[in-house]
Formats: C-alpha cells, structure tokens, sequence
C-alpha cells in the first residue's frame, strides 16, 4: 500500500484546485454581497446614532456608503494614509473645519468609516482623527481649565500600541505649529465650539453608549467603525463582506452611494445574474438625471464650478476659465475676451503635467480681463447673481474656473490664481512675475480655499503642479 508521500498527483488537479479556490472568492466576493454586507453595516451605523443621539458625518469617500443621504449631516476628509506608521500627519489640506459648527452645536457628532479585513478599524479613525482633535484643542484652546486632559492625545488601545502612540505625541507640537502657521481666526474658530474635542470609538463588538449620554468636559467625536472585524477568510462568513465598500473602482460598475441608497430594495432583491445590468441601467439613468450643482465661492471674486456649467450664461462681469478633459491645441483656447477653454485632459497625472503648461496663459488671460482698465469688467448685466454666495461686491469682475468635477483642478488653478492676483481681503493685487512664493505662501491661500469650500479635494497631483508653477 502507498504511504502518502508516495502519492503523486498530476499538475493539472492543482492547477484546478487553485481555480476553484479562485472562484469561490470571485463569488463571494460578489457585488451582491458588497451591498449585501453594505446594508447591514448600515444597520449599525444607524443605531450607534441613536444611542449616541448626535448626527453622522460620513468620511469620504467609504464612509458615504453606509450613512443614509437623509441622516447625513455633513461629510468629512479625514485619510487614513494621514495615520499610517511614520507618517501620522496633521493635514493642512483637509482641514475639516466646517465640522467645528455641527460640532458646537450638536455637542459632537459620529465619524463613519470602514475598513478591510484584518484591522479593527481604519487609521483614519484610530489616529488621524485623533490627532485632529489634540491639534485643534491645543491651538483653539491654549488655556483650558484642565489643559492636561484638554491637550493630551487619545487613541484606542486596541489598535495603537503604546510606542506607536508616544511616536504620534511627539510631533504634535510641529502640526500645531504649522495649523498656526496659517493665519486663521482662531478665535472665530473657538467661538463655534464650548468645550474641547475628544475621540472616543465604537465598532460592531462594542456596546453601545446610553442613548444621549451627556459629557461635561468635552464635545464627543465618535469614530465609528461599520464593518465588524472578520478575523480569517471572507468565505466563512457566508457571503458577509469586511469593509465591503472599499475599492469601488474594482467592482462598483459606476454605482454611488446616493444611486445604491435611492434604489436599495430593487438592488438587494434582484438575482446576482440580473444584477450588474440593472446597476448600469441605475447608473446610466441617474447621470442622465442628475442635476449640475451651482458655482462654489472660494475668495470674494473666484469661484469654481462643475462642467457643463449651470443655469443662464456668466454675466459680462464674469471671466470663465473652462478646464477641457480633452487634450487640445493651446492656440485654440481663447474663445473671446473673457473665455478661454483649456484642454488639459481628463483629471490624471497627465493632466495635472498639462496643467502646469498651461498656467502661464490662464495666468495671463484672467490678469488682462481684472485690469481695472478691461471693458469687458463691466456691462449692463454686470450685477447679474453668479450663484452660492454672490452679493456684496457683484460689480466687481469676477473669475469662474470650471473642470469636470469642480474639486480638482479647478481648484488648483483657482489656488494660483488667488496666489498671484489677490490679496488677504480678495482685493485684485497682482504681484509682479518675479515674486517668489514658498510653499508656506502657497499652504495659507489654500486653507482659505477649503476653509470656504470644505468639499474641494484638489489631488495631489495637482497641487504639485500649482507649487512647480508658482515657485518656479
């Protein structure tokens, strides 16, 4: 009889072994059981609200998914790779700053966000909203009564080992430094808020605070994880996925959380086979729908919009820089005096290379409309409403920079336009093209940006491109 190291299997049994184990994966790695997983996830999220009685704030981009858009009360940009061993960053770029008004008056609220398998909860939670917090208790509140326990830094135990923590202590003083270094009311800032801020979690294991439990000594953000933990391999879970709205490139088919939220019955209850069709026929239908939202105000006279523009055209009082996601000639931009359509191509590094090039021009094409000498700064329309936040000062010449999704690009270029051609008070001051700028310049222009339009994710690359430009 042969002993089992005498066996021998051939490599084809292996070949469909590792096959089936593949599928097996796919299947369960399905879109209908992302949704599937999404919803119950969902379930959770709404009763942590209702225990905690404070409203829920979704991190983008994961974290939208499993807030229903009705019980959304606002939505943050807190990153995870902020958090990550060696980094632990306060970002100057995400500021979050529009939470302090929910916050104060709400006496806190729940951050909502998800993660893989394999951890406890995402770093953006378990750090970087942590540091968030010790930051801006330490700038908005230098005099704290209890400044031992308003200063410190708290993080969750369980997922932060101690020399990890002290790691994090240690560089708290330079990101306090540099939210300093920006210039912001911080007394406007600290009127929005009574007491401190301090982080406390909660995740599907724990058990769930008293409904509307009150803290005295500080204003409760809540970082809730949705998913609970899945220790070994999905498919023992039966269909249920950790973090299962993670990577939505890979498998989404284009869906959104507002088009999951608006037709989740229909989804949930439709046969796996029928279901990637029904999304791009969902998908297909709510782009055919949806509506283009209105300008958005990020200095007295810059705004930035989504493309195809909004309503009735710009007034005359108003110059337009239309960021193209087709790559085009550059002697085929100007339009007319106070148009000018740039084809830098869809939003990627590419783009963002092309947006470099093409800053000179914009440059140029916005500075000879504002000069206050322009006949196209004024005509009879020129009071005409641009949109959210236009009033006070509608005379006065006004620039829109519009891309696709009104949030990147247009933003990037809208920060070197501030840069170049503004100061503090939005006043048209153009600086001479030999001024040279530093990145800490660059940075407080940009946190005036975010701090108006709490929304804009300008990425990466693009900023790189604004800085190459400006700083030569």
């Amino acid at each position: 009889m042969a002993t089992t190291s005498e066996l021998i299997f051939p490599p084809q049994a292996n070949h469909n072994f590792s096959r089936v184990l593949g599928d097996l994966k796919r299947s369960n790695l399905s879109v209908a059981n992302r949704l599937r997983s999404i919803r119950e996830d969902a379930d959770f999220v709404a009763e942590a609200a209702a225990a905690f009685a404070r409203p829920l704030v979704a991190n983008e981009r994961c974290g939208s998914w499993y807030v229903a858009p009705a019980a959304r009360a606002a939505s943050a940009y807190f990153k995870s790779t902020d958090g990550h061993a060696g980094q632990w960053r306060f970002s100057t770029r995400r500021l979050n700053l529009h939470l302090l008004d929910l916050i104060g008056r709400c006496d806190g609220c729940l951050v909502v966000d998800s993660t893989r398998r394999g951890k406890r909860m995402p770093d953006a939670l378990s750090k970087t909203v942590p540091v968030w917090c010790c930051v801006l208790n330490r700038a908005l509140f230098p005099d704290a009564g209890d400044a031992a326990a308003a200063h410190a830094l708290y993080t969750p135990p369980s997922a932060v080992a101690p020399s990890e923590h002290a790691q994090i202590e240690a560089r708290l003083p330079e990101h306090v430094a540099a939210f300093r270094a920006l210039g912001l009311d911080a007394a406007a800032l600290r009127r929005r808020l009574r007491k401190p801020l301090r982080p406390l979690w909660v995740t599907p294991e724990s058990p769930l605070a008293p409904a509307g439990e009150v803290f005295d000594a500080f204003h409760p953000v809540v970082c809730c994880t949705s998913s609970r933990r899945v220790p070994g391999a999905e498919m023992s879970e039966r269909g249920y996925i950790q973090g299962a709205a993670d990577d939505t490139e890979n498998w989404a088919l284009g869906l959104t959380p507002p088009v999951f939220w608006r037709h989740q019955q229909l989804l949930l209850a439709t046969p796996d086979p029928e279901l990637p069709g029904l999304v791009r026929a969902l998908v297909a239908a709510h782009a055919a729908d949806a509506s283009v939202p209105s300008p958005k105000q990020v200095s007295r006279r810059l705004f930035v919009a989504c493309l195809p523009l909004a309503g009735p055209s710009p007034p005359p009082s108003t110059c337009v820089v239309a960021l193209r996601p087709e790559a085009t000639d550059p002697s085929s931009w100007v339009k007319s005096p106070r148009l000018i359509e740039v084809g830098v191509g869809k939003p990627n590094k590419i783009a963002s290379r092309n947006l470099r090039v093409a800053l000179p021009s914009i440059g140029d094409f916005v500075r000879r409309f504002l000069e206050p000498a322009s006949p196209t700064a004024e005509g009879p329309d020129a009071g005409e409403d641009l949109g959210a936040g236009a009033g006070a000062g509608a005379l006065e010449p006004r620039v829109l920079v519009a891309c696709e999704t009104g949030k990147d690009l247009s933003v990037g270029v809208a920060l070197a336009l501030l840069c170049q051609n503004f100061d503090g008070e939005g006043n048209y001051c153009p600086r001479p093209p030999s001024t040279g700028y530093t990145k800490s310049d660059i940075r407080v222009q940009l946190s005036r940006i975010m701090t108006t339009f709490p929304d804009a994710n300008p990425s990466r690359t693009t900023l790189q491109s604004v800085n190459s430009f400006l700083m030569g």
